[in-house]
């Protein structure tokens, strides 16, 4: 049975409709709402401290020179997020950071979606230039698939492997 075009299971027609109702805000941390400043550090909170067991300093003065993008359902919860970290003269291009889809809503396609559109927001801010990451080591797989390659050999990171990676312009 076809339900899409290019989705012939229901599985994977799920996901498609899981990633079409999501609406997506990008915005610099000055015009982030109170509600949308706590719902980015509820969700930063649970997966990066609580379920990835990691004790460190979220807050780190980042967020005021980011642009934020915030994935949200119909219901208006969040559940994808990332951040893009303005250029720099220590680091001339932009790089995405605190990538997460809340524990409910993965399994689905949304990191690959909110990935894309952050690329594409980032590539709209900041034309021509590359983008760096940082990137768990068990997800390289997924950014190469988007264009990235690594530029570092694994390295901890408050305890997680992780891979320094980019996507050029």
């Amino acid at each position: 049975m076809k339900f899409a075009k290019g989705y012939d299971d229901s599985a994977a027609y799920r996901k498609f409709i899981a990633c079409r109702m999501i609406s997506w805000a990008w915005k610099p941390f000055a015009k982030l709402s109170n509600a949308e400043l706590y719902a980015i550090m509820k969700a930063r909170q649970e997966v990066f401290i609580i379920e990835q067991q990691c004790l460190y300093t979220d807050l780190d003065n980042a967020d005021q020179n980011s642009w934020h993008l915030l994935g949200t359902e119909l219901d208006g919860d969040l559940v994808a997020y990332l951040r893009v970290l303005i250029p720099t003269e220590q680091r001339p291009e932009p790089a995405i950071g605190r990538v997460l889809i809340v524990s409910t809503r993965r399994g689905r396609g949304l990191g690959r979606t909110l990935l894309a559109e952050g690329m594409q927001r980032t590539q709209e801010q900041f034309p021509g230039q590359d983008i760096l990451l940082s990137a768990q080591h068990h997800l390289e797989p997924l950014y190469q698939d988007l264009g990235f390659y690594r530029v570092s050999s694994p390295y901890l990171e408050d305890g997680i492997p992780h891979v320094d990676m980019r996507w050029s312009a």
